[in-house]
């Protein structure tokens, strides 16, 4: 069991200071060094070469690069046995032969292949020949090589608790924009110096990355439920900076409703993944029927400051609108629908 328990702890520090990828490669490399030479398979370092050069970061990639190379190799071989049995075993055949092949592959859409093919090509270059037991040689190294990179690479770690960490690294910024924006309406002193903006951009950017590697990893299923969350996530930071715009336009001589300010602060402490727009979005109709039978203001000043809250309301109602529609798709395709039916029967 300690034994057990020591082996668990250095493949973690491993996976966390080393990547997945570099110790995919270390295990996978002679890995079909050792399957070729058990197979009676000469120059195995071929096929450990072609194993490091297939090991990608997605399972995606690893299937259109495993693939393209495949037949890269097979048109190296061809290539290879055109111009070397008929031009001779030189350097500047071979530089031909480069530059026909690499152009080759770019119009079949295979130059992924191009560097692994090019070692295949090397290997005929140098022991100068290519007969039947040479080629088959070479077919082995590609099936092994290729093959092993391929299988060791279908494993791909979970990338859902980087990105469930990302996500709450986002709700937590959100939550303190809010703060602010509510204490700036409230007209309070504050130095905010607006870091949690750059901050968003930087995790959005992250979690980009990251939703991108794992729709890659799941081949089969174009759904992905990060995606569409951080996809809202950022619609809603475009539509909060422009809230900021609007607040930072609110004159401090003019006293605003403190029931806009506690809106917002609780519109903040409800930043999480369950669904709870749809009773926001009530809240907001009624402070906005408020508003709307409140006084009106008798200067300029108080004028101006309606005007942009008005536009203030408007944007919350379209921040809360972009969750809701993530929430609630049904209710979205029931309404299209009976949009498209009522409009079928206006125009009977």
């Amino acid at each position: 069991m300690n034994i057990t328990y020591r082996f668990y702890r250095l493949t973690s520090v491993l996976r966390s200071k080393i990547g997945y990828r570099t110790l995919k490669t270390a295990v996978a490399t002679p890995l079909s060094m050792a399957i070729a030479q058990a197979l009676g398979v000469s120059n195995v370092a071929t096929a450990g070469i072609l194993t490091m050069l297939c090991i990608q970061p997605s399972r995606r990639k690893s299937f259109e690069t495993a693939s393209h190379r495949f037949l890269a190799c097979l048109l190296a071989i061809a290539f290879s046995a055109v111009f070397f049995e008929i031009f001779g075993y030189s350097a500047i055949v071979l530089a031909i032969l480069l530059m026909v092949f690499i152009p080759t592959t770019i119009f079949f859409k295979i130059e992924r292949g191009i560097f692994t093919s090019t070692v295949i090509t090397l290997n005929i270059y140098l022991f100068e020949k290519l007969n039947i037991q040479f080629i088959t040689n070479q077919l082995y190294l590609i099936v092994i090589g290729i093959g092993v990179g391929f299988l060791v690479n279908l494993y791909m770690p979970s990338l859902d608790k980087q990105l469930e960490n990302l996500k709450k690294s986002v709700e937590v910024r959100f939550k303190i924009i809010f703060l602010q924006i509510a204490q700036m309406i409230k007209m309070e002193d504050i130095h905010w110096d607006k870091k949690e903006i750059e901050e968003l951009e930087t995790l959005f950017t992250q979690s980009s990355e990251l939703v991108m590697r794992d729709r890659e990893n799941r081949m089969l299923n174009d759904k992905h439920s990060y995606y569409e969350y951080f996809q809202m996530r950022r619609h809603q930071f475009d539509i909060l900076q422009e809230i900021l715009i609007l607040v930072e336009r609110l004159s401090r001589e003019v006293r605003i409703s403190s029931d806009i300010a506690l809106f917002i602060d609780n519109l903040g402490k409800d930043v999480h993944t369950e669904d709870t727009a749809s009773y926001h979005l009530k809240e907001l109709n009624k402070l906005k029927q408020q508003f709307k039978n409140s006084k009106p203001p008798k200067t300029y000043e108080g004028f101006e400051a309606r005007s942009v809250l008005f536009q203030l309301l408007f944007e919350i109602e379209r921040y809360l609108s972009v969750k809701q529609n993530l929430m609630q798709p049904e209710k979205r395709k029931r309404r299209r629908l009976r949009i498209s039916k009522t409009q079928e029967g206006s125009d009977l």
